[in-house]
């Protein structure tokens, strides 16, 4: 027959293998547990469900000692930390969400400052400059002082700067999401490892209290067998 517990917080009964001891808790969660139900005893068993809930509000109280409220990452670490998720995100999935619009900006962006651009841009000034100017053929469509040449210039000019500050102002948005990203993941590992400290000690603290009982324990024996002979 299977051994079954019951939860002190929400008082329903659970099969002993789905529960956690209450005094195998780190500090930080029994606190937090204690605050909402102060009738919580060494003995008792906590729920899978409700140990999740009070582990996240231990969380969650953990981030509000340096602050009032907590921010939309915070909260969405919080979730992560709750739903056992993963919170990074390659870049690789940030560069397919582009639109047509953006990854054309991204390239003409690319491509204008380039060595490549700056050489072909020169090679058909020269060119364009040399075809107007030399008497090869007796008409020219843009004669000296190359005012077409001048409008072709400045339409240039005129679409190319926005079409770069959009590329600019993308690159910064990804940026800006990748450090979002980056603080997200090392605030959950801040909070993982922390909770793997106060494990630790409640371990340690545990074998401490277990080794000085089997101490006595044993000093107990050799007394009595001191006693005998």
């Amino acid at each position: 027959m299977q051994n079954t517990q019951t939860c002190p917080i929400c008082h329903q009964i659970q099969p002993e293998i789905q529960t956690i001891p209450y005094s195998a808790l780190s500090q930080s969660l029994r606190a937090s547990i204690q605050f909402h139900t102060p009738q919580v005893y060494e003995e008792d068993h906590i729920c899978l469900a409700c140990f999740e809930s009070a582990r996240t509000e231990s969380f969650a109280n953990q981030l509000k000692k340096n602050q009032r409220e907590l921010t939309s990452l915070e909260k969405r670490v919080i979730q992560t930390l709750h739903d056992r998720e993963t919170i990074a995100v390659s870049p690789a999935t940030i560069d397919d969400t582009l639109t047509v619009g953006q990854k054309i900006s991204d390239k003409v962006a690319s491509f204008g400052g380039s060595w490549s651009f700056i050489l072909s841009f020169l090679g058909i000034l020269v060119i364009w400059i040399i075809f107007n100017s030399v008497a090869l053929t007796q008409q020219h469509f843009d004669p000296y002082p190359f005012i077409l040449l001048n409008l072709v210039l400045s339409c240039i000019a005129a679409l190319q700067a926005p079409i770069i500050m959009m590329s600019q102002n993308r690159k910064e948005a990804k940026d800006r999401q990748r450090s979002e990203n980056d603080y997200m993941v090392n605030l959950k590992s801040e909070l993982e490892i922390r909770t793997l400290h106060e494990k630790m000690d409640h371990l340690l603290r545990s074998q401490m209290h277990t080794l000085m009982d089997f101490q006595e324990a044993q000093l107990e024996i050799l007394q009595k067998i001191q006693n005998r002979t």
